[in-house]
C-alpha cells in the first residue's frame, strides 16, 4: 500500500472516530467543514487533505453515500497499526478470499445506527440493571451529588442552572483509556463537559490512581421529571484489549410548590403480602346476616360454581413459562398457549372466555391479598353483642370491596391453628360488622390480636361463565360476531323527542331514530363518545321512543353500577308510570341509599322493610326493567324465558 494512501487511511479512520456519531446523515460539505475546522490541525499535527481523505475511506468501503448523505458501514475494515499493514488487513475477509463484494449494486448497505446501539444498551440497563451499574475492572464512577444504586437523583429550581459532576478513578492496578461517553436518551437536556474532550479517537489514558471528572450542566425551563442515562465506556491496556462501559443515570425534578408540599415523607416501599399459612388448620364457619329479602322468584336455572383449574392458576403464576411446572401445567401449556394465541371465532368462543375469567380470578385473588391486615383489634358492636366490628381502612372506597355476606377469614396471632370465618352484616363507612361463631364470641377479650385475610366473591365472575355458555347455547354467533346488517337499508322513522334539546343535535337525534329502527340488528348498535358528550341522554331518549311505538316491546336497562342505574331510573319515571317502570335493587343494598323519588318503582317494601323480588310473571308485566348487570343474573336465575326482552340497554359499557 502507498504510504500516502495509507496515511490518508488512518487519518480518515481517526476522522470517523473523532466524529463518533456525527457522520451518519452528513454530506460531503458538512464533513468537509469538520474536518478542516476541528479534527485536521487537531493536536498541533497536519493530517492530509480532506479529498485524499475521503477517497481512501471509500477505496476501503469505510464509508457509503446514499442520496448525497455519508453513511458509515456496518463492518469497516481494521485499523492500520502503526508498524505497517498489508493490503489484505484492510480488505473485507470476503473479498481477501475471492468472495463477492458486501452489497450488491443497487442494494441500499446497511447503516450504522446511534438509535439501535442506544436502544441495546437501555434494553440492557432494564433487563440486568445491576451489572450494567456497577464498577468493573478498578473503575469506580462516584458523583457530586451522589448516586444510589447508579442514580444521581437532583432536585432543582426552575430556570437555575446546576452541574453534576462525574468522578472517574482508577482504582484497580490495570492502566486503562477512557475512551468514551454517551448520552443513551433520545432527548438531550444536559450538555457533557470534560477538561481533555474525550472521544474515541481521542482517549484519556488513566493510571492507577488517576482520576478524572465529567461535569453535566443544565438549566431546566420547565416543571417535571427529567432524567438522561449515559454510557462510560473504557478499555483495558492488555495485550488483549477488553473493552467494557458503565451506567449512571440523573434523575432531575423540578417541583411546583404544591407538588413540593404534596411529596412523599418518606422513601417508597413496594407492599408485600406474606400470607403463612399452617399445614393444618380448623376452620370454624361463621354466622350468615338474617335475610333482608322476600323471594318470590324460585330458582330455576341454578348458577354453577365455575371453579379455576389448578393448572391454570399454575401458569398464571409462573407467567405462562414453561419452567418449574408440575406435570398437569406442562401438559396444558401448549393448548393454553395456541388458545390465547388463536384469532377469536364463534368455534372457540366459550373455550377461550372462560379462560380469559379463570386468569381473571387467578389476579383477583392475588389482587386482593394486598388489602389483608394484621395485628388488627375487633370491638364488639354496642347494638347487638353476637357481632365483633374491625376498621377497614378504605372500604368506603371499594379498596377493597365488601359486601353484605361476603366472607372475611381471621386467626388469632396466638394461635394460628383455627380459622374463623366472619360473614359480613353490615358496612359502615370504614367499619364492618361481622358474624362469628360461639366459639371465638365466647373467648374473645379486649384487645386480643387478629390477623384478617379478605377473600373473593366469585358471584360476578360465575355469572358470566355462564352467560358466556349461554351465548353459545343460545347461537349468539350474529349478536358476537356480526356478518352485517340483516337488512340492508332501513327506513328511519320521523319522530318528535321528548327531550327537545336533542332535536338540534342530528348525531344525537339520528342515533335515537337507528335504534328505534332497529337498523343495525341483529348487531348491537353502539353509543360512543368522550364523556359529557350526552350518550346517557341519548339512550333515555331512546328508551322512551321504543316504549312509545312499539306496544310489544320489553326492555331491561342495566348500567355496572347502583348510581349509574339511579340516574336511569330517575329520567326514565318522568315519563312513565310505576306500573311500566321497574327498578330491581340486589339486597345487599344499603336501603338508605335509596332515592325517594324512586321508592315506588322498586322492590324495596316499606311495609316490610325489606326488598322484595316478585314472581317471574309479575316482572314480565313491566314494559322497562332497570338495574346494575350484576343484578340482572337474577332475572336468569328467576327463569325469565329467552326472547322476553325486545331490547337491552347497557349505559357506560
Amino acid at each position: 500500500m502507498p504510504k500516502s494512501l495509507k496515511h490518508s487511511l488512518e487519518a480518515g479512520l481517526g476522522f470517523i472516530d473523532f466524529l463518533g456519531d456525527r457522520i451518519s446523515n452528513k454530506s460531503k460539505q458538512q464533513l468537509r467543514e469538520i474536518y478542516n475546522n476541528e479534527f485536521r490541525y487537531r493536536e498541533g499535527g497536519k493530517h492530509p487533505n480532506f479529498s485524499n481523505v475521503l477517497y481512501a475511506l471509500f477505496k476501503f468501503n469505510v464509508v457509503v453515500t446514499k442520496k448525497g448523505r455519508f453513511y458509515r458501514t456496518v463492518n469497516p475494515p481494521v485499523r492500520v497499526k502503526q508498524q505497517g499493514a498489508s493490503l489484505q488487513q484492510q480488505q473485507p475477509h470476503n473479498q481477501r478470499n475471492g468472495g463477492q463484494k458486501t452489497h450488491a449494486r443497487g442494494t441500499p448497505p446497511a447503516l450504522t445506527s446511534r438509535k439501535e446501539r442506544a436502544a441495546q444498551l437501555l434494553m440492557m440497563v432494564k433487563t440486568s440493571r445491576k451489572r450494567m451499574t456497577d464498577d468493573k475492572e478498578g473503575i469506580v464512577i462516584t458523583s457530586d451529588p451522589e448516586a444510589v444504586d447508579g442514580k444521581v437523583h437532583v432536585s432543582v429550581t426552575l430556570q437555575q442552572p446546576f452541574v453534576v459532576t462525574f468522578h472517574i478513578e482508577n482504582k484497580g492496578t490495570d492502566f486503562i483509556h477512557f475512551t468514551n461517553y454517551t448520552v443513551l436518551d433520545r432527548i438531550h437536556i444536559f450538555t457533557f463537559k470534560d477538561e481533555r474532550r474525550v472521544t474515541k479517537a481521542s482517549p484519556l489514558f488513566l493510571c492507577p490512581g488517576e482520576r478524572y471528572d465529567v461535569m453535566a450542566h443544565c438549566t431546566l425551563k420547565h416543571y417535571g421529571y427529567f432524567t438522561a442515562t449515559i454510557c462510560f465506556e473504557f478499555q483495558l491496556d492488555r495485550p488483549e484489549p477488553m473493552t467494557f462501559c458503565v451506567i449512571r443515570e440523573i434523575n432531575a425534578v423540578v417541583q411546583t410548590t404544591l407538588a413540593a408540599e404534596l411529596g412523599p415523607v418518606a422513601p417508597y416501599k413496594p407492599f408485600r403480602v406474606i400470607r403463612s399459612k399452617p399445614a393444618f388448620s380448623q376452620i370454624v364457619e361463621g354466622v350468615p346476616p338474617p335475610s333482608s329479602a322476600v323471594q318470590k322468584m324460585p330458582t330455576v336455572i341454578k348458577l354453577g360454581d365455575y371453579k379455576c383449574p389448578y393448572h391454570i392458576k399454575e401458569l398464571a403464576k409462573q407467567r405462562v413459562d414453561p419452567e418449574d411446572l408440575s406435570p398437569s401445567a406442562k401438559r396444558n401449556f401448549a393448548p393454553v398457549k395456541k388458545l390465547l394465541g388463536s384469532s377469536l371465532d364463534m368455534k372457540n368462543y366459550a373455550h377461550r372466555f372462560h379462560l380469559l375469567l379463570h386468569l381473571e380470578e387467578a389476579q383477583m385473588e392475588v389482587d386482593i391479598q394486598n388489602y389483608d391486615l394484621h395485628n388488627q383489634t375487633m370491638t364488639q358492636d354496642p347494638t347487638n353483642k353476637n357481632l365483633l366490628v374491625i376498621k377497614v381502612p378504605g372500604v368506603a372506597e371499594n379498596r377493597p370491596s365488601v359486601l353484605q355476606g361476603d366472607c372475611l377469614k381471621v386467626t388469632r396471632c396466638d394461635d394460628k391453628s383455627i380459622v374463623y370465618k366472619g360473614l359480613v352484616h353490615k358496612v359502615e363507612l370504614d367499619r364492618v360488622k361481622l358474624g362469628f361463631s360461639k366459639k371465638l364470641l365466647e373467648c374473645f377479650i379486649t384487645n386480643m390480636k387478629f390477623d384478617v385475610e379478605f377473600t373473593l366473591n366469585k358471584l360476578t365472575l360465575n355469572l358470566q361463565h355462564r352467560a358466556v355458555d349461554l351465548a353459545e347455547k343460545h347461537q349468539l354467533r350474529e349478536v358476537l360476531f356480526p356478518s352485517g346488517a340483516a337488512v340492508s337499508s332501513v327506513s328511519l322513522p320521523e319522530l318528535s323527542m321528548f327531550n327537545r334539546q336533542l332535536e338540534k343535535n342530528p348525531e344525537q337525534s339520528r342515533a335515537v331514530r337507528q335504534i328505534v329502527a332497529g337498523s343495525s340488528k341483529p348487531a348491537p348498535y353502539i353509543i360512543f363518545g368522550p364523556p359529557g358528550t350526552g350518550k346517557t341522554v341519548t339512550v333515555v331518549e331512546a328508551i322512551i321512543q321504543v316504549n312509545r311505538t312499539d306496544p310489544s316491546a320489553h326492555i331491561l336497562a342495566c348500567a355496572p353500577s347502583n348510581t349509574a342505574a339511579d340516574l336511569l331510573c330517575e329520567r326514565l319515571r318522568v315519563h312513565m308510570n310505576s306500573h311500566q317502570l321497574y327498578r330491581m335493587y340486589a339486597s345487599s343494598l344499603n336501603p338508605n341509599s335509596i332515592l325517594k323519588t324512586l321508592l315506588k318503582h322498586c322492590n324495596w317494601d316499606e311495609k316490610q322493610d325489606c326488598f322484595v323480588f316478585p314472581e317471574k310473571e309479575v316482572l314480565m308485566k313491566y314494559k322497562v326493567i332497570v338495574t346494575t348487570l350484576y343484578t340482572a343474573g337474577r332475572l336468569v336465575t328467576g327463569g325469565v324465558r329467552c326472547g322476553h326482552f325486545t331490547h337491552v340497554f347497557v349505559d357506560e359499557a
